[in-house]
């Protein structure tokens, strides 16, 4: 069926809407092109420029991307919601991302008085502890917000200093999340290569000759392929972006305290604009929707005058929740063995499939990253198995085609028969093979 059948609409905005309700519905795809602005227009009986408006529109949304020759064409990453097709009985989910909830603290809510209108944002003693976690990572001094998870944290610094349009250097393969908010925010990605050690530093050179207005690093548990900055490493980028002291700078510490790396920042006295984004989703638990966002005085300035025109604040229930967490050394103790853990579940199946010639990275997180020829087929052959994993594609811009796999709850034995599978779907005639 060709695209523009399901394109209505005598408006601009309706002619949009249709087209983001067809891909929400499947009825369009990524990839599909739409048709040309005078062609529609003549369809729909309307003006070209109301066709051209809804393009724009289309593309402010980031839902499509104008091809030149080839046309407007959806993104092959467009941001919509589709619902999550649950797994056959029996398959290990390696692909959802999710923590282990054994190695997560119980949550037993204290009694806390309700907070009304016109109190304060946030906790003072939430912010007073989140504040002394970033001054041990040499994080440099600023203002606390907090926000409903790293993801909500990061665009609320994005839409606080960049337009539609801007360039953003981003990890290649980065993290779905990421590079859907850019898509669903208009800016461009520039992908910069990583290794084990993080951005390649002639890479990431390369990318700064043509100065970009933002640059997000996630400095350990890269997902997806788990690269941790290194002390040397982190020297060298922290001198060249140094030179750029008008570069908006975010750093992204989702998995935090889990991470099993150290955190090494590639921030410095000189950056005007900044913020370091750290959640709690994978030490404490996805539901409590909690991040802290350590920025500049003018950007926590703007997290939170944007925050009281509509969320208003993140609920005192979750941040007072936070805080006696985060001051129980119980928690402190299990979150030393969830590091642990997961360091060890990492490392059993990086030697599981060094064993067999398999090429994969994971120097800290819960994702490894394993290079294959076909993903596709990696991945149905591993669901036949037994194993759901993700496809690279959607994390790669230039990168080479992988898989993802979340260790989180891959037992060391599983490690062995997970790499055995997987050896074995990379040798069978027609199969992927490794990259």
């Amino acid at each position: 069926m060709l695209v523009h059948t399901y394109i209505h609409g005598d408006t601009g905005v309706k002619i949009a809407a249709s087209v983001e309700q067809a891909l929400s519905s499947g009825r369009a795809a990524p990839g599909d092109v739409l048709p040309p602005v005078r062609a529609l227009a003549g369809r729909l009986l309307v003006s070209p420029a109301t066709v051209a408006a809804a393009y724009r529109l289309l593309r402010d949304r980031g839902l499509v991307i104008a091809d030149g020759r080839r046309g407007t064409r959806i993104r092959d990453t467009a941001p919509v919601f589709t619902p999550a097709t649950p797994l056959p009985a029996g398959v290990h989910d390696l692909a959802t991302g999710n923590p282990d909830p054994r190695l997560l603290p119980r949550l037993r809510p204290a009694p806390a008085p309700q907070w009304l209108y016109g109190g304060p944002l946030n906790d003072p003693e939430l912010l007073s502890l989140a504040r002394a976690q970033f001054d041990a990572d040499g994080v440099p001094p600023g203002n606390v917000a907090v926000t409903s998870g790293a993801l909500d944290g990061i665009e609320r610094v994005l839409r606080e200093h960049l337009r539609p349009g801007d360039r953003v250097m981003v990890e290649d393969p980065c993290f779905i999340g990421v590079l859907d908010l850019l898509a669903s925010l208009a800016l461009t990605p520039v992908p910069v290569a990583v290794d084990d050690e993080g951005f390649r530093f002639e890479d990431l050179r390369r990318a700064l000759l043509r100065p970009p207005a933002a640059l997000i690093a996630t400095p350990r548990a890269q997902n997806p392929t788990g690269a941790a900055f290194s002390p040397r490493r982190a020297r060298q980028l922290r001198s060249l972006i140094a030179q750029h002291p008008d570069l908006f700078v975010v750093e992204d510490d989702h998995a935090g305290p889990v991470a099993g790396a150290d955190y090494h920042t590639l921030l410095t006295h000189k950056h005007h604009r900044w913020a370091v984004v750290r959640s709690v989703s994978k030490s404490l638990g996805p539901d409590l929707r909690v991040a802290f966002v350590a920025a500049d005085a003018l950007t926590v300035a703007r997290i939170e005058s944007r925050q009281t025109l509509g969320i208003r604040w993140v609920s005192h229930i979750l941040q007072r929740l936070v805080a006696q967490l985060i001051k129980d050394r119980a928690t402190g103790r299990l979150l030393d063995r969830a590091a642990t853990t997961y360091a060890g579940r990492r490392n059993a199946l990086l030697e599981e499939l060094a064993q067999r010639g398999i090429e994969a990275h994971g120097v800290s997180g819960l994702n490894v990253w394993i290079r294959v020829h076909d993903e596709s087929s990696a991945v149905r052959g591993l669901l036949d198995s037994g194993w759901a994993v993700n496809a690279g594609e959607r994390y790669r811009i230039e990168s080479d085609p992988a898989i993802r796999v979340t260790i989180a709850t891959l037992e060391p034995a599983e490690a062995r028969r997970f790499a055995a599978d997987l050896a074995i779907i990379l040798a069978s005639p027609g199969r992927s093979s490794v990259a």
